[in-house]
């Protein structure tokens, strides 16, 4: 028999391998070429703030205007972005005043202070109300605040959730941000985090203290002052199950009753507590400079151009870090060089077509998502265009492209007419629209699309979705490359897939840019409601 070559015998052995060996049509090399140069060694991970991420910010700027875009930041392709770590600069001082006697509170396990960055050196003092878990859902029939005056007040909420709240509605109010802005609409002055069964059994406040210092990130505005969620009522800190205790002293609320509605469920007891309580934070800030790069497609329409379509991805991932087999860099290629490729190349797609859309476009490459959705939240808060302008958002951010694509997951799909509009373009190309699997992950609230949801504005993430091998595929990467240095471009990418996502993306925005009819949110959402969205009331 004659012998064969051994590639060839490979090749027989293999159609994986025989598939990749095959040369890449020039829509897929395409994609690829960017995923190769932002998931290099030569970027070391692309950690927002470092000389890693400007060099990968220049390369999108520079693919940018090498497809024909205009710069879209006041005539430049970067905008600035000030990124601020920050940390409790110290174990603070707190104490309770009832019936003429003061009750120290001690550090670690009675609370824990947080840092402030809006206001490095806070303090507060006044009498605390009990708010239960400090939620306000119109939807679900929730007041927490029914009957309560907490103007000029201290309020304290238990942490996390009740049962029974909607997923995404649930990981909103997960965020203790959101809920002091809660009491800051109602007047409050300070909020406090109360520790609930749950968390005390999981990680209580006293493993919690020897970590309080623990670096947080977030962005300084154009005034100088670091952001703050909730800056008129800031969470001072947390409060443990002994500090609780202590509180709830001489109250008509009893902590007992408490305790037990967590437990049983049922009525929350909530509440004026006795006593004044004086509480401090110091916060030590440092600073480094960082950008989102932006172009512009200028709509053709002489009226709906003035209004805005946004394409965003995550230019950023985690840098260097632990070794693991060898390797210290986290290259970042699914996470996110890829979502960066689809918006470049649904760029380049919609410039060569010699057709304009009828709205503009901004396509935005985000700083910092890894270090809490920062760059697209200081865009959220800064657009380069008015704010007002920014009909949509569509987001692509980790789609997982390593097997062929049968369906996918649109994130907030079904809050706004972007859906629709997706689930028509998915249609195009032979793939289906299924719910999210894996809810309990609350996706929805941990990518960039939702700073512009926070801003009012209708929003999605496009992600791939478990039909076929796709959940055993996605189970693979989160499990085995997800922020390891192994998301690499060597990772067994489907470039038939990711064409047919960039198509779904492309016709998605072109629909949304065209339309007769302005994105808008679905009447009554949640969250167009909650935010003040256009079609939600």
């Amino acid at each position: 028999m004659k012998l064969r070559p051994l590639f060839a015998l490979l090749l027989l052995a293999s159609p994986a391998l025989a598939q990749q060996a095959a040369p890449l049509n020039p829509e897929q090399a395409a994609l690829k070429a960017h995923v190769q140069f932002l998931a290099s060694d030569a970027l070391r991970g692309r950690e927002a703030g470092t000389r890693d991420f400007d060099v990968a910010a220049e390369y999108v700027a520079a693919r940018m205007a090498a497809i024909g875009l205009k710069p879209g930041a006041a005539g430049s392709w970067f905008q600035p972005v000030k990124l601020t770590t920050y940390r409790p600069a110290e174990k603070a001082a707190w104490t309770l005043k009832r019936g003429g006697k003061e009750v120290a509170l001690a550090f670690g396990t009675d609370f824990v202070n947080e840092p402030i960055p809006s206001a490095p050196d806070f303090k507060a003092e006044g009498g605390v109300v009990f708010a239960g878990y400090g939620i306000v859902y119109p939807e679900g029939r929730r007041d927490d605040y029914k009957g309560l005056d907490v103007r000029g007040k201290i309020v304290a909420i238990l942490a996390g959730t009740p049962k029974g709240l909607p997923n995404e509605v649930n990981a909103h109010f997960g965020d203790d941000g959101q809920k002091a802005r809660l009491a800051a609409a109602r007047g409050a002055k300070a909020v406090l985090i109360v520790e609930t069964v749950e968390r005390a059994k999981k990680f209580s406040l006293e493993k919690f203290a020897p970590f309080y210092a623990y670096p947080r990130t977030g962005w300084v505005g154009p005034d100088g002052v670091a952001n703050t969620v909730s800056p008129t009522a800031p969470v001072v800190g947390q409060l443990g199950q002994a500090g609780a205790a202590k509180l709830f002293e001489g109250a008509k609320i009893r902590w007992a009753d408490v305790l037990a509605a967590q437990t049983r469920g049922g009525r929350m007891p909530t509440g004026a507590l006795a006593g004044t309580l004086a509480l401090a934070s110091k916060t030590r800030l440092t600073t480094r400079d960082s950008r989102n790069v932006v172009g512009m497609i200028e709509g053709s329409d002489p009226t709906l151009k003035a209004q805005t379509v946004v394409l965003s991805a995550h230019l950023d991932h985690v840098g260097v870090g632990e070794r693991v087999k060898g390797d210290v860099i986290y290259n970042g290629a699914m996470d996110n060089a890829i979502g960066v490729s689809m918006v470049l190349e649904i760029a380049r797609a919609i410039q060569e077509s010699g057709t304009r859309p009828r709205r503009s476009l901004l396509f935005v490459a985000l700083t910092a998502e890894e270090k809490g959705l920062i760059g697209s939240d200081y865009f959220a808060h800064y657009p380069t265009v008015p704010k007002s302008a920014i009909v949509a958002d569509v987001n692509f951010d980790m789609p997982i492209l390593t097997y062929p694509l049968v369906d996918l997951v649109v994130l907030g799909g079904e809050r706004s007419s972007i859906g629709p509009a997706v689930a028509a373009a998915a249609k195009a190309e032979g793939l289906g629209v299924v719910p999210d699997p894996e809810p309990e992950e609350m996706f929805f609230v941990r990518s960039d699309h939702y700073s512009f949801v926070q801003a009012g504005i209708p929003a999605v993430s496009i992600d791939t979705g478990p039909g076929g091998t796709g959940a055993v595929a996605a189970r693979k990467f989160l499990d085995e490359n997800y922020h390891k240095p192994s998301d690499q471009i060597d990772l067994p990418f489907n470039w038939d897939s990711a064409v047919k996502y960039k198509h779904v993306g492309l016709a998605t925005v072109q629909a949304l840019a065209n339309g007769d009819a302005r994105p808008s949110w679905n009447k009554g959402d949640f969250f167009g409601t909650l935010f003040g969205g256009a079609g939600a009331q």
